[in-house]
């Protein structure tokens, strides 16, 4: 029973670059393969981690987080679990476009969601306090399956960003300076109180 209570650390990273992070385009559920680059990311970012004691990986079930955590791993070489509630915010009909081309198509829509805060959602797609229960879900079931451990997770930059920007206290607005480096390692705690900010940006896996 004290076990269930022992501290466990998450590590939190972006997956690497996909085509579509390339062109621009907003990928939501759907997918796009690691570009070139990408893989080579990946596999530099599985040295750099060494520094850190790992336990195991827990990736979302997209192709990208898991061809990252994969590439990763064959330096880590510890076990990967998937879980489905880490992956990326739902952008229904605006997957596959630029923001660029939704500015052209839907300005005023766009501008109305920008400034929703935690309540932004994209048509026929899922809001951000979604995103933030079903990621928080993900961490308590790791909490409670693994006491202890250190656990290196391989997500989307929509589930980063509503984790840490609600264990700092931010509103989501536009308004807010940035927070968040790209391409950076953010660190998480949980222990009998819950889930605590320990560090964002805390280091760097790659200058772009």
């Amino acid at each position: 029973m004290q076990d269930s209570y022992k501290i466990i650390r998450f590590g939190l990273i972006r997956h690497a670059q996909t085509i579509w992070n390339r062109e621009k385009k907003i990928q939501g559920h759907s997918d796009s393969p690691l570009t070139a680059d990408g893989e080579r990311q990946a596999s530099s970012w599985g040295q750099i981690l060494l520094r850190y004691s790992w336990d195991r990986i827990l990736a979302s079930d997209a192709d990208r987080a898991q061809a990252t955590g994969e590439r990763i791993n064959a330096f880590l070489k510890i076990p990967i679990e998937i879980d489905s509630r880490l992956r990326e915010q739902d952008w229904g009909h605006w997957v596959g476009k630029t923001v660029a081309q939704i500015q052209a198509e839907s300005a005023k829509l766009l501008e109305e969601q920008t400034n929703a805060g935690w309540d932004f959602c994209p048509p026929g797609g899922e809001d951000r306090k979604s995103v933030l229960a079903r990621s928080r879900g993900a961490l308590q079931d790791a909490f409670n399956r693994w006491p202890g451990e250190n656990i290196l997770v391989v997500t989307h930059e929509g589930v980063i960003k509503s984790l840490l920007y609600y264990l700092s206290g931010r509103k989501f607005l536009p308004s807010e300076p940035p927070l968040l480096n790209s391409y950076h390692l953010h660190l998480l705690a949980h222990d009998r109180d819950g889930l605590r900010l320990e560090a964002v940006n805390r280091l760097a896996l790659a200058s772009t």
